[in-house]
């Protein structure tokens, strides 16, 4: 029989607040997986006076009862994972136990190089990615032609591979441009990562597997969001992997009939980084004014992101996309004072109106939103601590975002602190 386990997943473009949902429930879980997705993605959790950053680890790693897995489905920069757990190391001593799948895949110097000339040579059709070389490591993976974490650690099988793929490397790199790199010294560079990280890499599949059919409480953690999703998402305008609930299957060797239940994080408003297609952005004061007190610039790569209002049909694609089991609705307290708040609940697509997403990036592109308008709130949230504590307006806007998605809001966060998290209905958190 399988036991309580719960999937966390962007429910928009990413930049939710996961981070912050994975902290707070992480103190109730055994086990928090991340499947999919690299050092491009980024989560800040704030513990009192304290901010951590996390690009890499499960941020469930702050409680000490948790293990936390980085999945087969990942693709990991040892350098980057070495200096973020460091990092980590130095504010918190008392952490729960990294473990880390052999089948994850490595990134090396030579992506991250193919990656920034790949997206030069784009142009103005570049993508808006991160340069931190994920893209090209999926191709590799998906080439047949990647270094995994359990090839690293065993320095003859590591150094056949890596000698055969720097020669390939080269050639593609001097063709796009750039200049060759040195064997020897990423040899010896990453043969000293993987002396550190030999003792994290173990049988990942086997444990989770383990954890969940004895009952444990494992926490899936997605990293991006539905919409960059590689099939699902608003492709080209996507990451390389698979963000959405699914993701947590394939990226870990879990069945699909272990997961329990899916929580989706979406925020009061709706933000993407990069390029693409974005019904409700405002291009104006206003979205400037919620991007300054919203902080809404990468954790990953400290770009301005991208401001919109809240979209609903967007939403309920993503209900769908992920068979979420409730929404987790982040960021109220940034809407307070702005006045009416507009929802978007259709799209208009060549003079008809229409509730669905596209497919065809062309035609979202040209959607214009059809919005409701609804009652603001000029109340400071962060001291609301229960539902009834919440201004009447922010109780409608709430509802109003159940009765559009046909999902019951399960958690509301009203600041990024721990403490700033009303949890209004528990049983759809954990399945008992």
């Amino acid at each position: 029989k399988f036991m309580p386990t719960l999937v966390i997943v962007g429910a928009q473009w990413g930049d939710e607040a996961k981070g912050k949902l994975v902290d707070v429930l992480g103190s109730e879980a055994d086990m928090v997986v991340r499947y999919s997705g690299g050092n491009n993605a980024g989560h800040t959790v704030i513990v009192g006076d304290e901010e951590f950053k996390f690009h890499l680890i499960p941020a469930g790693i702050l409680h000490p009862n948790v293990t936390a897995v980085l999945g087969g489905g990942m693709v990991i920069c040892p350098k980057a994972l070495l200096q973020e757990l460091a990092n980590t190391r130095a504010k918190r001593k008392n952490l729960g136990t990294l473990v880390i799948s052999p089948a994850a895949h490595v990134v090396f110097p030579y992506h991250r190089i193919i990656d920034s000339l790949e997206e030069a040579l784009r142009g103005e059709s570049s993508i808006g990615t991160t340069s931190r070389g994920i893209g090209p490591a999926y191709q590799d993976k998906v080439g047949r032609f990647g270094i995994r974490m359990g090839d690293l650690i065993k320095p003859e099988v590591f150094a056949k591979k890596l000698k055969i793929a720097i020669e390939f490397k080269n050639r593609l790199i001097v063709l796009l441009g750039g200049e060759p790199i040195s064997y020897q010294e990423v040899l010896e560079e990453f043969n000293g990562y993987a002396k550190e990280l030999a003792p994290f890499v173990t049988e990942t599949d086997e444990l989770v597997s383990k954890a969940v059919s004895s009952g444990k409480r494992v926490m899936f953690e997605g990293a991006q969001g539905t919409f960059l999703d590689l099939d699902c998402g608003t492709y080209p305008f996507v990451t390389s992997s698979h963000p959405v609930s699914g993701g947590a299957c394939l990226g870990t060797g879990v069945g699909p009939r272990a997961i329990d239940n899916v929580l989706g994080v979406c925020k009061t408003y709706t933000t993407r980084v990069g390029a693409g297609p974005f019904p409700t952005e405002l291009n104006n004061e206003l979205g400037d004014h919620i991007r300054v007190v919203g902080k809404e610039f990468g954790t990953t790569t400290g770009r301005g992101r991208r401001i919109g209002w809240q979209d609903t049909v967007l939403l309920k694609k993503s209900v769908d996309v992920n068979s979420l089991s409730g929404l987790v609705l982040t960021r109220l307290d940034i809407l307070s004072g702005l006045g009416d708040i507009s929802v978007a609940t259709k799209y208009e697509l060549n003079g008809e109106e229409i509730s669905f997403v596209p497919i065809d990036g062309e035609a979202f592109q040209n959607c214009k939103p059809v919005y409701k308008t609804l009652q603001g709130w000029d109340e400071n949230l962060r001291n609301c601590k229960s539902w009834e504590s919440l201004p009447a307006n922010v109780q409608k806007y709430v509802r109003f975002i159940e009765e559009q998605t046909g999902c019951p809001i399960v958690i509301l966060s009203v600041g990024p602190a721990r403490d700033e998290t009303i949890v209004l209905r528990p049983e759809l958190i954990w399945k008992s």
